[in-house]
């Protein structure tokens, strides 16, 4: 018997875990989709890229989605068991909130592994390979900056070039340039220009011949225009971070025995990944009680919460072990401990409550 309800719990939370896990990457791929076709639409991502970013950030979202996924899914799974009676059925037959851990924590252990693969291996490399594509594509953006036909400008703003054609030999008709330094402003017309560019493509200098420069002030007097035949403009590009630096994008190899707070706190942080799936499948069975008279929905309310608080906790204790600003051995480890107390506290709570009901004691 105890085979058969163990894999019928399996079956239900399973099921239920599949379902939360599609709905919540729905949410999220279809909210990065948004941001990053924002991005493509304002000229800071190629159009290339986009699809590759999406299916980078989907594989690392999935890491973050097991622990709520699983915990969502016990609440509901267990909501509907004892919506249906089917609880108090097992705990007539001595079956008790206790003996549910076995198989739920079969699980729990295999999505664990599967998250502290994702934490520790898989989304670094996600990370630094999503970082190269978004430094090829501002490669790209600007080998394509001096296009004709359309005005683009630099991502400070700071310039703005536009030219109406450009003939087979890269010579560019009709050119318009601004320019601004502060609160200074330079503009330069010109019947035509050609560009040239560096070997690093990290700097260009545009030639206009047979123009016109304005410079000066807006809104005082102080501006000055020069006619000239030939007049050359630099066009820097800020330099491109090749070699990333950031510690989520690190092997694990290189966080351990660094020294460095913010190391340190990058580790304790992927641990968490797994840790915290295990912990809140221990608060799920006591948080998941409810009369069978309640919607399977009732505690779902209440699991979000306990949810945010534990990772908001999570991101506290991050912060004040990148800071040094508590013992290297205490680190993130005192979170974990509050969820396991906490799920401790209302198991013995319901246990207490059953024995004064006179049900059965659980196995």
């Amino acid at each position: 018997m105890a085979g058969i309800i163990d894999r019928y719990v399996i079956r239900e939370v399973a099921r239920t875990f599949v379902g939360v896990t599609v709905v919540l990457m729905l949410i999220l791929v279809g909210n990065q989709f948004v941001r990053v076709l924002t991005r493509a639409a304002s000229d800071r991502l190629v159009k290339e890229a986009v699809f590759e970013l999406l299916a980078i950030t989907s594989m690392e979202y999935l890491s973050l989605l097991l622990p709520v996924a699983m915990f969502i899914a016990i609440i509901l799974a267990l909501g509907r068991m004892h919506q249906d009676s089917e609880m108090a059925a097992l705990g007539a037959c001595g079956i008790g909130p206790m003996r549910l851990y076995r198989p739920l924590l079969t699980i729990a252990g295999l999505l664990a592994a599967v998250s502290a693969w994702l934490a520790f291996d898989y989304s670094p490399q996600l990370r630094l390979e999503a970082h190269y594509i978004k430094v090829e594509a501002k490669r790209q953006l600007q080998s394509a900056m001096l296009v004709p036909g359309r005005f683009r400008s630099m991502p400070d703003g700071g310039l703005v070039f536009y030219a109406r054609d450009m003939d087979a030999d890269g010579v560019l008709q009709d050119v318009f340039i601004q320019r601004r330094d502060g609160e200074r402003l330079e503009v330069a017309v010109a019947a035509s220009g050609l560009q040239r560019v560096s070997e690093d493509g990290s700097q260009r200098e545009i030639v206009l011949r047979q123009g016109r420069r304005f410079f000066g002030t807006p809104g005082t007097l102080d501006f000055t225009f020069v006619d000239f035949e030939e007049h050359g403009i630099p066009v820097v590009f800020p330099p491109l971070d090749t070699t990333p630096d950031d510690t989520d994008m690190m092997p694990v190899a290189d966080l351990i025995g660094t020294g460095d707070p913010e190391d340190l706190a990058e580790l304790h942080w992927r641990l968490s990944v797994p840790l915290s799936l295990l912990m809140l499948t221990l608060i799920a069975v006591p948080l998941s009680r409810t009369h069978h008279r309640d919607s399977r929905f009732a505690r779902l309310g209440v699991a979000l919460l306990v949810y945010l608080f534990y990772s908001n906790l999570l991101g506290v204790a991050r912060m004040l072990v990148s800071n040094d600003s508590v013992p290297r051995w205490f680190g993130m480890w005192w979170v974990h401990i509050i969820m396991i107390v906490v799920a401790f506290l209302m198991l013995a709570s319901q246990y207490r409550w059953r024995l004064r009901r006179g049900a059965a004691r659980p196995a």
